[in-house]
């Protein structure tokens, strides 16, 4: 009987021990796991692509306030940028006004650092902006023309996407002739008469001109809110002839 109560004793204590060690190899694959995880999500938000959201209305309809985008960072490095396209990108320096962060409880900016670290959050979206290509380099960008079309090497432009205050035919109630300098583009909102552009920059360091250098990248879609999930275009027929006419 004392034997037979030892080895169970023992049994007991061998499956108790297995189960200790099953528990914390279920915990270490879990916790390899999470830093896998965290690891690829910091990799694509680095180098593939990284969300934003919208600070004004300057892109409306396009792109409504506090919606989130979803940014391809392999533009421009890897594939180029193209008319039409809607880019995020750097402060040229004088188109936003100077700030000063909110100061935030020592857990929130914690969780916040995590967060933007994955790419789960954009909390430098407001040192950023984001606006539509109409010049290229060596393009000239002329408004506006007596029908109140803008035009691109000459070539006038139908733009669907411009929002205009209702009554108002002309894209721009700014004219404007100029020539993009090498390696810059001319960027506008699609909200026409909300938008602080490259129109309204011409006192800037840069003369209202954005360095390709400056880009982040191109937004491709619409990821939150759902309701207002979308592939954002850039309307290559509306620029149909604009390069031949540069060339």
């Amino acid at each position: 009987m004392t034997e037979d109560t030892s080895t169970r004793t023992e049994r007991a204590g061998s499956a108790s021990a297995r189960r200790k060690r099953s528990t914390l190899l279920f915990f270490r694959d879990l916790l390899v796991i999470f830093l896998v995880a965290v690891l690829v999500s910091f990799l694509i938000k680095t180098f593939l692509i990284r969300s934003f959201f919208i600070p004004s209305a300057s892109m409306e309809q396009t792109l409504v306030q506090d919606d989130r985008i979803i940014v391809n960072q392999l533009v421009p490095d890897l594939a180029p940028i193209q008319h039409g396209d809607v880019v995020v990108f750097k402060d040229p320096g004088g188109w936003l006004p100077a700030r000063v962060d909110p100061s935030q409880p020592p857990l929130v900016a914690a969780v916040d650092w995590f967060l933007a670290f994955v790419g789960l959050s954009a909390p430098d979206s407001n040192d950023h902006l984001v606006k539509r290509v109409i010049g290229m380099p060596g393009d000239e960008v002329v408004c506006c023309n007596a029908l109140g079309q803008m035009s691109v090497n000459g070539v006038p432009l139908d733009e669907p996407y411009v929002a205009l205050p209702p009554g108002t035919t002309k894209v721009s109630e700014l004219d404007f002739d100029v020539t993009v300098p090498d390696d810059s583009l001319w960027v506008m909102g699609d909200n026409r008469y909300n938008s602080k552009d490259s129109r309204y920059n011409g006192g800037t360091p840069l003369e209202g001109f954005v360095p390709v250098d400056n880009v982040v990248g191109r937004a491709f879609v619409v990821s939150w809110p759902i309701s207002h999930w979308a592939w954002l275009d850039n309307y290559p027929a509306v620029f149909d002839g604009v390069e031949e006419a540069a060339g």
